[in-house]
């Protein structure tokens, strides 16, 4: 029973942290990509103030309950639901790290613009941001979709 509670909160947060790579996915990278400089350094700033007081407190759940997920299977069984969590953990600490070494002072710079005064080649980090952003997704989505398939598939 508790593997499965775990897993019942593991997905919840789990969605919660991967809705930002579906977002971008559906609308947001599109709409920042036609965005003059001074209209995408604002939504920068403000998405950044936003994600900065809101979104790390479900990584860091998210990250805590995929350990404890992934302890407690290891100890039932070596099989596909220890593998999913696996994972899954892995694709949420790519994702962490992805953004600590790239995401995160492309983010500190960007805010240290303003729409006056910003570098000629603004497109270029803007570009790079995404860069970091797709494989951000690449590992978040993978992971999701192991931890829902482990949910789906696993349970005996």
């Amino acid at each position: 029973m508790i593997i499965k509670l775990l897993l019942f909160f593991n997905l919840f947060v789990y969605a919660v942290i991967v809705s930002q790579s579906f977002m971008y996915l559906i609308a947001l990278r599109n709409v920042q990509e036609r965005l003059e400089a001074a209209a995408y350094i604002e939504l920068r700033k403000l998405l950044d103030e936003n994600f900065m007081a809101k979104f790390k407190w479900p990584v860091y759940a998210g990250l805590l309950l995929s350990l404890v997920l992934l302890i407690f299977t290891a100890q039932q069984s070596p099989g596909f639901l220890f593998f999913s969590p696996l994972f899954a953990f892995l694709g949420l600490l790519t994702d962490t790290v992805i953004t600590v070494k790239g995401n995160l002072p492309l983010n500190t710079f960007i805010r240290s613009w303003s729409a006056e005064q910003h570098p000629a080649d603004w497109k270029m980090y803007r570009s790079k941001w995404f860069l970091y952003f797709s494989w951000r997704q690449v590992a978040n989505i993978t992971g999701f979709v192991s931890l829902l398939a482990g949910a789906v598939f696993g349970m005996r």
